[in-house]
């Protein structure tokens, strides 16, 4: 999967602010909701942080893969996000985070979720993708990052 099938130019941000994770939940929610108005931003703020009650999507060394189903997606959508400073997020290293992908899914997309899932923390495991993610100064060049092969 190229990152490029589910995210874009417009659902990519560089140096959100953050102060905690409900606080960059809720930016997020904002954020995304600019882009897709067919989405609610409380609604999308609600499901992630339900989500994130079952267990945080911090997956250490600063990066988190926030997610959850939403009735109104039609296939997967992401978004990326770098905060311009890292936030705690109850990662399993305990680490704060400051690289965010954010993945809705369509509430009956089960196998495709799991597969985009995987496919993200292997991406985001190689510290060299990180790295080059957390040089980018500005929207555009993390977009061309996130997305260069």
């Amino acid at each position: 999967m190229k990152l490029d099938s589910i995210l874009s130019p417009d659902r990519t941000l560089c140096g959100a602010p953050g102060s905690s994770k409900k606080r960059v939940l809720d930016t997020i929610s904002q954020f995304i909701c600019q882009d897709l108005s067919e989405f609610n931003p409380n609604q999308l703020f609600d499901n992630l942080l339900a989500r994130e009650k079952l267990g945080s999507t911090g997956l250490g060394n600063g990066i988190a893969i926030p997610h959850c189903r939403i009735t109104q997606c039609q296939s997967v959508i992401g978004t990326l996000i770098k905060l311009d400073e890292a936030v705690d997020f109850d990662a399993i290293d305990g680490k704060p985070v400051d690289l965010i992908f954010v993945l809705l899914v369509p509430e009956q997309a089960h196998d495709e979720h799991l597969n985009v899932l995987a496919t993200l923390a292997e991406r985001f495991s190689d510290q060299g993708f990180c790295q080059r993610l957390r040089s980018a100064t500005d929207n555009e060049s993390l977009y061309r990052l996130a997305t260069a092969n």
